[in-house]
């Protein structure tokens, strides 16, 4: 049996009640489809109410946890962990933890351009098909929580970061093919500026250390002593170190486009149109009786799967998503390159 520790009785339910109090309420940054971004309250049963993700994958995101690069594909969300970059991505809007850091608020800042950009231009050609806009609701609202669980979330503030009017340096991954302009779903656009972010960190950081290693290898070359070869071994700890997590975001890029299940999952959107043309069916047969055999049949094979939710015999083309991880596993995989180089040299 575990021996027990000096703390009594009073300093473990102080440490319970913590717990628990960090567990019912913690800020979240908010960024929808539409619409500025705003900060707000949820606890831990309410986001996993809102997005449908157990607990264990909220865990990736405490940032008092150490948990290495994550991707997670789910029913009905994204979940990333990429260096700084913390996050959970719907069909319909995208959840960080909300920090105080200053990179933090240029993420969002950039996250909210790219999908209000995208979102203009998906009014834009609604407009020019039908006439008229259309709104951009959330599929997946927050429940009511009169149900004795702290299942709605409490908004704080209706506009805290600006919009942004300048564009990202990355490639637009949105472009079309064989000319026709056509915009990713709003969950791939929100995770191409996790990646890009991520990316972005770890390249800044490599340029960084390599300005240092530089001058300190050419006065070691000039001038072998204790302190320069200290200075080097130094840098080369850093160098080592970062080495490492910029390997385990492109072994977690790597992974991902090995499995086609996994991206496959990521279609959220898709699923979502797909569960609602799957109700619509199921809700035609039971108003029209008078189907045929061939038409029920026909509707059964795109029922969802109890076993996942899932749908039998849906798979969606995963082409988008593998150009838009694989263009940030070149970029990733040519950091590591660059550092691996500069390791061997000092």
């Amino acid at each position: 049996m575990r021996p027990a520790t000096g703390t009594g009785a009073g300093g473990v339910g102080r440490r319970k009640a913590g717990a628990a109090a960090a567990a019912a309420s913690r800020e979240w940054m908010v960024v929808p489809a539409s619409g500025p971004a705003r900060v707000e309250e949820a606890g831990k049963h309410a986001v996993m109410a809102r997005t449908g993700l157990p607990a264990r994958d909220l865990r990736v995101l405490d940032p008092l946890l150490s948990y290495p690069s994550t991707i997670l594909g789910r029913e009905r969300a994204i979940v990333v962990n990429l260096e700084r970059v913390k996050a959970v991505i719907t069909a319909a809007e995208v959840l960080l933890p909300n920090t105080k850091d200053p990179a933090f608020a240029r993420f969002v800042r950039d996250l909210q351009t790219r999908v209000l950009a995208s979102s203009s231009d998906q009014a834009a050609d609604l407009t020019d098909m039908e006439g008229e806009t259309s709104a951009v609701a959330s599929p997946f609202p927050a429940p009511n929580s009169s149900k004795g669980q702290e299942l709605e979330m409490t908004k704080k503030s209706t506009s805290v970061v600006p919009e942004m009017t300048t564009s990202s340096s990355m490639p637009d991954l949105a472009a079309a093919k064989d000319g026709n302009a056509k915009v990713l779903p709003f969950e791939f656009r929100a995770l191409e500026v996790c990646l890009e972010s991520a990316c972005r960190s770890l390249e800044e950081e490599t340029s960084t250390l390599e300005q240092e290693a530089y001058p300190a290898l050419d006065e070691l070359t000039s001038k072998i002593s204790t302190l320069n070869l200290e200075r080097v071994r130094q840098i080369k700890s850093r160098l080592v170190a970062i080495s490492g997590r910029v390997q385990k975001v492109r072994d977690e890029l790597e992974h991902l486009l090995d499995d086609e299940m996994d991206m496959a999952e990521m279609y959220l959107t898709e699923k979502l149109t797909q569960q609602e043309i799957s109700e619509a069916s199921s809700r035609a047969e039971v108003d029209n009786p008078s189907l045929t055999e061939e038409d029920r049949d026909e509707g059964y094979r795109s029922e969802p799967d109890g076993s996942n939710g899932s749908f039998i015999g849906y798979k969606p083309h995963i082409e988008e998503l593998e150009m838009l991880l694989e263009a940030y596993f070149v970029q990733i995989d040519g950091t590591l390159n660059k550092l691996s180089h500069k390791i061997i040299s000092t």
